[in-house]
């Protein structure tokens, strides 16, 4: 398996390189040159699998011969053994939903499925090449826990994370904070998180810069955390629809940064028999209001209940743009040249029509937000976390008949539990790593919410 850029000046590079590559050299996003095809024999051979063997059913499609099997497989073994339910990302049924709950990692969070490998990824090759990476990565909310969590500790790595402070939860901020080992540098900025997003984006495309501090990333624009997620698409698919006369399902997906949906649209040209992707934002709803009627244009932060998808500049919307412009690298970069000058983009009718193929899309509120928490909670028992809310809600607006519709459950509640106490009127459950976390050392540095500033504190800090 071969690599490429949206960008069309990088190609024909392997897997290995491609995840130390992270955003590739010519300001672009990686993909595979080709997407591989499952056979509905191939796709039925998946029902039964444990999620290890499942990830590597798909994961070493994307690999093929660039690490052994075996170093392969013990990889992803060893990535989920550190899941606390023996399914990794179980799906439960409640009130004819489908809840994927992938929040049974570390820090509690869907980016633990891909960070927990992608950490032992960076390990593995850094070792093989006998050097050294500093990782730089931009947080909303969840990333940056679990990419510490991922990478704390490891030989070889530093890792520095950018997230905005007083704009993520004291839960999602303490789980970064908290974390004191000599590798991990937390950077709390003063602005937003695409504040924080632009700046790495700066750092990455200063080349000089990028190869004498060996930096790598670990934000969502690393292909491998993409193709992690593809995984739990296909695990439960498995678990709820395989061997159907109707094997199709739907999914609703709360996202701000566009990648976890884009896994799921991987997903779906890989021949899983996706009928819907459903996509749900809060009020910072560039996504959805390019799916409902071709508004992809930047407009001002709002801070939310659900800060992980508080975005206006989603950094994976170039993969998708890339497909839909039939792979036309040329005309892409016209486009994200056009974006990058007027912070808006233009699509034709025949475009949004393949767009809305490809997606349903849902703007959910504060107030939407809380009273599906809360309305959930008195029918089920369930409790929701406000990001994976929102996704319910969305979920519950397009579910069709007996079309099984799996809800992308996103983060565990107690990572906000003021939403949930407005909604509930009780606080949810703390899970055994949560308790007394307010007690514990933190170490984090804030710093203004500027390229050069944090460029000079790389500088200082970085392995080389």
């Amino acid at each position: 398996m071969r690599y490429k850029s949206t960008r069309g000046q990088v190609r024909d590079i392997s897997f290995k390189q491609a995840v130390l590559m992270g955003l590739a050299t010519d300001g672009g996003l990686l993909l595979p040159e080709k997407i591989p095809v499952l056979s509905v024999a191939e796709l039925d051979s998946l029902a039964g699998l444990r999620y290890p063997q499942l990830a590597y059913a798909i994961i070493s499609r994307f690999v093929g011969d660039d690490i052994p099997a075996a170093d392969l497989r013990q990889l992803i073994e060893r990535s989920y053994a550190s899941f606390d339910h023996p399914e990794v990302t179980p799906v439960v049924k409640k009130d004819g939903l489908y809840i994927l709950e992938l929040f049974h990692g570390p820090t509690l969070a869907f980016k633990d499925v891909a960070l927990q490998l992608l950490g032992n990824l960076f390990e593995y090759l850094l070792k093989e090449r006998g050097e050294k990476m500093n990782i730089l990565g931009a947080t909303s909310g969840d990333t940056g826990s679990a990419a510490i969590a991922g990478v704390r500790g490891k030989d070889n790595i530093n890792i520095f994370i950018l997230h905005p402070h007083g704009r993520v939860s004291p839960i999602q901020a303490l789980q970064m904070t908290t974390v004191t080992d000599p590798n991990v540098f937390n950077l709390a900025i003063d602005g937003t998180f695409d504040d924080g997003q632009r700046i790495v984006k700066e750092i990455f495309n200063d080349l000089a810069f990028k190869q004498r501090y060996a930096l790598g990333a670990i934000n969502s624009i690393n292909w491998a955390r993409v193709l992690a997620q593809v995984v739990y698409y296909f695990y439960a698919w498995s678990r709820i629809a395989a061997h159907r006369d109707d094997a199709s399902v739907d999914f609703a997906v709360p996202t701000g940064n566009f990648g976890d949906i884009f896994a799921g649209y991987i997903a779906r040209r890989m021949g899983l028999p996706i009928h819907k992707l459903v996509l749900a934002t809060n009020e910072n709803n560039i996504l959805s209001r390019f799916v409902a009627s071709g508004d992809y244009s930047v407009g001002r932060v709002v801070e939310t209940l659900s800060p992980s998808m508080d975005i206006q500049i989603a950094s994976n919307f170039e993969r998708y743009l890339y497909y839909l412009l039939d792979e036309d690298a040329e005309l892409l970069q016209q486009q994200m040249g056009e974006f990058s000058a007027t912070g808006r983009l233009q699509f034709t009718t025949e475009l949004l029509e393949r767009v809305r193929d490809d997606f349903a899309t849902l703007t959910v509120d504060t107030e939407q937000t809380l009273a599906t928490i809360r309305q959930f909670h008195r029918q089920t028992g369930y409790v929701l976390d406000p990001h994976t809310a929102v996704g319910v809600k969305a979920g519950s607006t397009f579910r069709q008949g007996e079309r099984p519709m799996i809800c992308l459950a996103t983060a565990h509640p107690a990572k906000f539990a003021d939403a949930v106490i407005r909604a509930t009127g009780s606080a949810p459950d703390r899970p055994d790593s949560l308790c007394e976390i307010e007690n514990k050392p933190q170490r984090c540095q804030r710093i203004a919410a500027d390229t050069t500033e944090i460029k000079d504190y790389l500088a200082k800090h970085a392995l080389q």
